[in-house]
């Protein structure tokens, strides 16, 4: 069996002030995403949305459907977002070839009846990062790179949070239902994610860590802004962030990071936000 998924259910954010350490890390912290040809799938119940992990090596790999979906092909109600972390790659969209080189992008639309994915050197895989969120409409599969993205840079090295964000799975790039996806990252030197840290009230969101330094890790902060909590991310793991929770985080060096998000609309900018001085 090539496909493996795990449910998490959605918890509030009264029920996640008891949480410990442990408890935090299993319910918003996977962990496990990518093995040799294997696709790994968390299914989340915020919004539905999947976060995922296609690692072809020895043999492509189909999207099967999986049960939750009650669904004969994975993308009967749905749309997808792939971001290649890893070496060259190839996705085959019922029977169309899309090339993905490293941090290139593609959305798949509904109605699709076939994905599969699939290195172009063994000794050098791709390693494909999914999301996946429910749509009531299909829009065309379309491929997007850092040159036709579009680019923001933001922060200061003076506040450790000098990065350059590529939107590529975006409002005005791609017609999505309300799938939304971006790179970000960091330049040497700077260490912050997102400041000041916010809030999506009107949608959830994954964050999907990646370009760590071996024995470097990234603090991800989350919780209510009155009341937050950290969690301790190494290379290639994601985070699910629903909509009570703000996202930020610092690294112990710069790395880059994968978000996607899905809800209510797709303005990017529809945040409330919180300066450092007002969380605790």
């Amino acid at each position: 069996m090539t496909i493996n998924y795990e449910t998490r259910y959605a918890v509030g954010h009264n029920e996640a002030k008891t949480f410990d350490t442990n408890a935090l890390r299993e319910s918003f912290l996977v962990e496990n995403l990518f093995e040799a040809d294997k696709i790994n799938l968390t299914y989340s119940h915020y919004d539905r949305y999947i976060v995922g992990g296609a690692s072809p090596v020895d043999s492509a790999l189909e999207l099967a459907t999986i049960d939750p979906l009650k669904a004969q092909h994975f993308l009967d109600r749905r749309e997808l977002g792939i971001i290649n972390i890893g070496q060259t790659g190839v996705v085959i969209v019922d029977g169309e070839e899309y090339v993905l080189e490293n941090k290139e992008a593609l959305y798949v639309g509904a109605k699709t009846k076939s994905v599969t994915f699939a290195s172009h050197d063994s000794a050098k895989p791709a390693k494909f990062y999914l999301n996946s969120a429910p749509a009531h409409c299909a829009y065309p599969t379309k491929k997007v790179n850092r040159d036709n993205a579009n680019v923001l840079e933001l922060g200061s090295l003076e506040t450790s949070n000098e990065r350059t964000i590529y939107q590529l799975i975006i409002n005005g790039i791609v017609e999505t239902c309300q799938l939304q996806m971006g790179l970000t990252m960091l330049k040497p030197g700077s260490v912050w994610n997102t400041m000041p840290a916010h809030q999506h009230d009107r949608r959830m969101e994954a964050y999907l860590y990646f370009d760590i330094a071996q024995e470097q890790a990234v603090s991800h902060f989350m919780g209510e802004p009155k009341e937050t909590r950290h969690l301790w991310v190494t290379n290639e793991q994601a985070v699910l962030s629903p909509a009570w929770s703000i996202h930020s985080g610092a690294g112990t060096s710069n790395y880059a990071f994968i978000w996607g998000m899905a809800g209510e609309n797709l303005d990017y900018d529809d945040m409330d936000k919180y300066g450092p001085t007002e969380l605790k």
